[in-house]
This record gives C-alpha cells, sequence and structure tokens, in this order.
C-alpha cells in the first residue's frame, strides 16, 4: 500500500463526474492505497541543522464507491501537517496557468524531490516544458509556427497564411484563442492585446482545416500511448474543440501518424521525468505538449471501457515496485 498526495486545485471546485483527478483518486483507492490531497499554498518549507525540510498540510480522503455519480464524491477523514517522506508520490496536479504560485511550488517540491520522494511530474521538467513552446523542438511535427513579440513579425506571419491561430503562451481550455487572417480589420487589436502592445510573446500557428474533425488529446503514461485518443470536437461553426468551450469529446482509436508521433515524444519525455503527458494533435500535426495536469481519463473510459485511471495507477505500482 502507498500513500499517494495529490497536489492540486481546491477539491470543492473539483467536477467529479468527469474530473481526470479524482478518475486517480478512485483508482489508487480501490487497489488499496491511501489517497490525500493539499494545495500548492499548503507546501512550506523550513531549514534547521543545516537541513531543509518540507512540510505538507495535507487532506486524507475518502472516496465514494462511484465518486462521478456520488454527491459529495468524497469525505475528509483526517487534516494535518506532513513531512514530504511521509508520502510514497507525490502527483502536481495543479491546473494552469503558470505563474509565480505555481512556480514557487514547483521549487518546493524540487526540494521534496531530493529527500527521495517520488514527485511526478518531475518540477524541474514542468519548468521546462512550457506546454505550448515545448512543441517547437518537435518541429517535424509541428504547423507551420512563430513565437514572437513583435507585432509587425506576427501580422507578416498572418499575410504569408490563408488563416491563422493566435494563442497566448499561459493559457489553458482554450481561453485566449484567435482564429483570424491578415484581412481581418480587428488583426491589430487582435495583436495588441495578446502581446499587450507587444511586450509579451505569443505563439501563432497555421490554421488547420482538419481541426473540424477534432483536436486531439493523447496520453503518454510514462512514456507509453494510451490506445485511445479524445478528439474534441468544435460546435458547428466554431474554431475551439476544447471542451471547456463546447467542444464534444470523442474517444478514438490511435492512427498511424498519432502513434508516429507518441512513439517518438514519449521515450524522451518520459526520460526527462514527464511521467503523464497529454499531446495534442489536430491532424498530422502536433500543437501542444500538456505536461501539467493532463485530462481526458473519463471521456476515454467510458466510451471505450479502457479504465485510463487504473492504468495510470498501475504504472505508479510498477514504478515503485
Amino acid at each position: 500500500m502507498a500513500r499517494l498526495l495529490f497536489v492540486a486545485d481546491p477539491i470543492e471546485t473539483f467536477k467529479a463526474y468527469k474530473d481526470s483527478t479524482v478518475a486517480m483518486m478512485a483508482a489508487a483507492q480501490s487497489r488499496g492505497h491511501e489517497v490525500f490531497a493539499c494545495e500548492p499554498t499548503d507546501l512550506s518549507a523550513q531549514t534547521r541543522n543545516g537541513q531543509t525540510q518540507v512540510a505538507i498540510k495535507a487532506r486524507g480522503l475518502r472516496m465514494a464507491d462511484q465518486p462521478q455519480d456520488a454527491d459529495p464524491w468524497c469525505q475528509v477523514v483526517s487534516e494535518q501537517t506532513y513531512q514530504a517522506q511521509d508520502f510514497d508520490v507525490v502527483l502536481m496536479r495543479k491546473d494552469p496557468p503558470f505563474d509565480v504560485d505555481f512556480l514557487v511550488a514547483t521549487q518546493l517540491l524540487d526540494v521534496m524531490a531530493r529527500t527521495g520522494v517520488w514527485v511526478m511530474n518531475q518540477p524541474a521538467a514542468l519548468r521546462d516544458h512550457g506546454e505550448k513552446l515545448a512543441a517547437l523542438e518537435f518541429s517535424q511535427f509541428t504547423p507551420t509556427t512563430v513565437v514572437s513579440a513583435c507585432m509587425s513579425q506576427l501580422s507578416q506571419f498572418a499575410k504569408d497564411h490563408d488563416k491563422v491561430v493566435f494563442k497566448p503562451l499561459d493559457a489553458m481550455g482554450g481561453s485566449g484563442i484567435f482564429v483570424t487572417q491578415a484581412t481581418d480589420p480587428n488583426l491589430p487589436v487582435i495583436l495588441e492585446t495578446l502581446t499587450d502592445h507587444g511586450r509579451r510573446a505569443i505563439m501563432g500557428q497555421q490554421w488547420l482545416p482538419q481541426i473540424v474533425d477534432g483536436d486531439k488529446r493523447i496520453l503518454l503514461i510514462n512514456g507509453k500511448p494510451v490506445p485511445y485518443a479524445l478528439a474534441r470536437i468544435p460546435p458547428a461553426g466554431a474554431s475551439r474543440g476544447n471542451l471547456a468551450t463546447g467542444g464534444r469529446g470523442e474517444a478514438r482509436p490511435l492512427t498511424d501518424r498519432d502513434l508516429e508521433i507518441a512513439n517518438t515524444l514519449g521515450p524522451i519525455l518520459a526520460q526527462r521525468g514527464l511521467f503523464l503527458v497529454g499531446l495534442d494533435v489536430i491532424g498530422d500535426h502536433l500543437t501542444e505538449v500538456n505536461v501539467t495536469s493532463p485530462t481526458g481519463f473519463r471521456e476515454i473510459t467510458t466510451q471505450t471501457g479502457f479504465d485510463v485511471a487504473q492504468a495510470f495507477i498501475q504504472a505508479i505500482e510498477a514504478r515503485l515496485a
């Protein structure tokens, strides 16, 4: 039996019927493990006698038998302060944005990791793999892309392509994404807003018409792909497939191209300490590498019968053995 600590947003904000973190917790409990939760601000550090110790104010949870259908979906059975060594695995599941608070949390988790506690995803790897920018390393798979704060360069990028997508580098769930073109009279305002008048870099990508068939989320667990992707299909007339913006999730078997991308990136990212990764693929192109809190567990499991959360916990057990 292992003790798993989930560092996440407040559990009161979770939507249990679709939340991947809840699915992980339930799978862990079903396999005999203890589940705890805390928020990033519940982490603290103190130096004493030449050593740094991290303390965690955490809550022990007991999950309902079917938490996705239960209200409440869990009970808090304990609340106290623990030391890092009290846990076997610490899972960083805090949603973006990657702001100063997130940075501080990863640095405290680094201290925990140096004491021998397994922290996933590895804090340094979280810092090194910005979810939009990480795709640039694998340019053989990406659409034509630009990253810049220069509005004239971004405008030229729009002129070079029939249609483009501009998006901030620190958002999630489709927030702040604009589909536009050089003839759009709102283009200057879009670029001014996203770049804060040239003071903030953003990403531009060639628009991919295959988005009508879905923005696929491919999950990697310890470098190996889950056999099904979750295609997030935009509503009619819309350009964003994110579930948070009204997209419809459809689980599909991985294509040969999906497997090529997944099997190329998987071993590289796993070696860097990225145990759970979500690749975003539109058509044949990689658009993002999600490393903070990849989702899609519930939808894939419900539609295909492949229990992603159980596979995830089994992979943790294999690593701990």
